[in-house]
């Protein structure tokens, strides 16, 4: 393995800063969606593709994917969900083994009533404070970053 590569000072700076990113916005979002529609992130992240999706409903494994989520993970955030009267699973009528989950009512109206507010805190806290050329730069530095990563097992 040979000698550790470390990380220089300005590096480090730029990593660390990267980290506070990851932690500070994730949590000042989920804040902000609590408090203004009663939603957690992860009741969050599982609405939007529901409500993007067509019919308001996805295949269990669909919407893991569309996550990045575990099976496990994913089985028990649903649950919680249907107890709130979020979401509801139904029988995947292709195949008796697999599941599909629908976005009822109630969950349309959290999810519409939480976007406004998110997107807005987005925007605040992230897109505001950068430029076009600063964008350009993200978009590129991102790309190259996933790149370089495994590929997401399906």
């Amino acid at each position: 393995m040979g000698e550790p590569r470390w990380l220089d000072e300005r590096e480090a700076r730029v990593w660390r800063a990267w980290i506070d990113v990851q932690r500070r916005v994730p949590a000042e979002l989920e804040r902000l969606l609590v408090r203004d529609g009663g939603l957690s992130a992860a009741e969050f992240t599982l609405l939007v593709p529901l409500s993007e999706s067509e019919h308001g409903v996805l295949r269990a494994r669909e919407l893991g994917r569309a996550v990045g989520w575990e099976r496990s993970r994913l089985s028990h955030q649903i649950a919680r969900m249907e107890r709130r009267g979020l979401v509801v699973r139904e029988e995947c009528a292709e195949d008796a083994r697999g599941s599909m989950v629908r976005l009822t009512a109630a969950g349309r109206a959290a999810i519409e009533a939480a976007a406004p507010g998110h997107v807005e805190a987005v925007r605040q806290y992230v897109f505001d404070r950068l430029t076009p050329a600063d964008l350009d730069v993200l978009s590129i530095v991102f790309g190259r970053v996933l790149a370089g990563l495994p590929a997401e097992e399906t």
